[in-house]
């Protein structure tokens, strides 16, 4: 619940605002707002700081109340987790996802937390005893239970993407807020929009959008309207097939493939870890598979050879901006030779993960 301080609204009116309307406000006075809203909400007034609670926006646009500052966070999935690592805020993390033990030489220190079952079907009698602040989960998944199950034990639940690259830098901003990292919120997004700004603007320069057909992880399964595989191929100047279908996910025919036509394949792989990869292998597989699926030699996209498959650690997430930087490379070869993709994924591993730049993120291009 929200700490009320009468005496300060005679000169901050409504401290408890939405912040997510901070961004558009020049930085040195988001960083004022912030730090004295931070300053009333923790002043001696209140009996304890964790009455302070801020108010935001969460993924799914309902209003939450949540304990500032969060110092014990259980992180259910990796995109939050790489949020953290980027705001320079691993001690807070008291829990995490069973499946981070699929890369634990990404982690590092972080893959040793203790569990707290999967991401999709948390255990909350495990979440409870670590005493979280905030729980942090995708927008819509685990499912409403959630919260309905967390509720009854005092469990804070927070919903927050962070794999749609157009909402991404508003969730970073919210969670720098909430962990007291406001500055390094602000490095990761200015880095994230001088180089999403630099692709958008090359991307005008043509009014050719290639058809494209992005498969996620399950064979079959498009990246329709409300998935971050959407998301990345419209800021890389693609023309997704599957923009008219209604879910996020949708299961499609190889026949409804062939009906679309398109120039371009792009593959998902789950839990490739490329981190660990020193050979395409894995993924050339996948892309030759693809390849290989009857009747498909007639489709644009395999008589070029323009098929390709794509680590999930650069899909969608807070990395999915290298992904649209591989994307447009291949849907606008002309005018994004000079991109390299991998330049801006060691810096990011480097600069914001504090890891060594390794690994193999994407299929070989395909030469027959």
């Amino acid at each position: 619940m929200s700490t009320t301080y009468p005496w300060a609204g005679h000169f901050l009116p409504s401290v408890l605002y939405d912040i997510n309307m901070l961004h558009q406000r020049p930085l040195k006075k988001r960083l004022l707002i912030v730090g004295l809203t931070a300053a009333l909400l923790l002043a001696p007034q209140a009996s304890s700081a964790k009455e302070a609670a801020v108010t935001i926006k969460d993924a799914l646009g309902r209003t939450v109340h949540v304990p500032y500052p969060v110092r014990r966070i259980v992180a259910l999935n990796s995109d939050v987790l790489e949020i953290v690592r980027t705001l320079k805020a691993e001690e807070y993390i008291v829990g995490v996802f069973s499946e981070i033990v699929r890369e634990p030489e990404f982690w590092g220190g972080l893959a040793k937390k203790p569990k707290v079952g999967s991401w999709r079907d948390p255990d909350l009698e495990a979440i409870t005893a670590l005493a979280p602040d905030v729980v942090v989960a995708y927008g819509r998944n685990p499912g409403p239970a959630l919260e309905q199950k967390a509720n009854l034990l005092g469990i804070q639940v927070l919903r927050l993407d962070f794999y749609k690259p157009n909402k991404l830098e508003e969730e970073v901003r919210t969670l720098g807020l909430l962990l007291d990292r406001r500055q390094e919120a602000e490095r990761f997004c200015e880095w994230h929009q001088r180089h999403l700004k630099m692709i958008q603007e090359r991307v005008t320069r043509t009014s050719h959008r290639p058809k494209v057909y992005i498969e996620s992880y399950s064979d079959y399964h498009a990246a329709g309207p409300g998935s971050g595989g959407h998301e990345m191929c419209i800021l890389a100047g693609g023309s997704n097939i599957a923009d008219s279908l209604s879910i996020p996910f949708p299961r499609i025919t190889p026949e409804w493939v062939l009906d679309k036509n398109p120039e371009v394949i792009v593959k998902a792989a789950s839990y490739g870890n490329g981190f660990s990869l020193k050979t395409p292998a894995h993924f050339n597989q996948r892309r030759d598979a693809i390849l290989r699926r009857p009747a498909w030699h007639h489709i644009p996209a395999v008589i070029s050879g323009n098929v390709h498959v794509m680590d999930s650690a650069i899909w969608a997430g807070p990395r999915a901006m290298i992904g649209v930087g591989h994307m447009v490379r291949w849907f606008h070869p002309a005018f994004f030779s000079d991109l390299n993709p991998e330049a801006l994924h060691r810096t990011y591993l480097e600069t914001f993960q504090g890891v060594p730049y390794k690994g193999i993120f994407v299929s070989d291009d395909f030469k027959r």
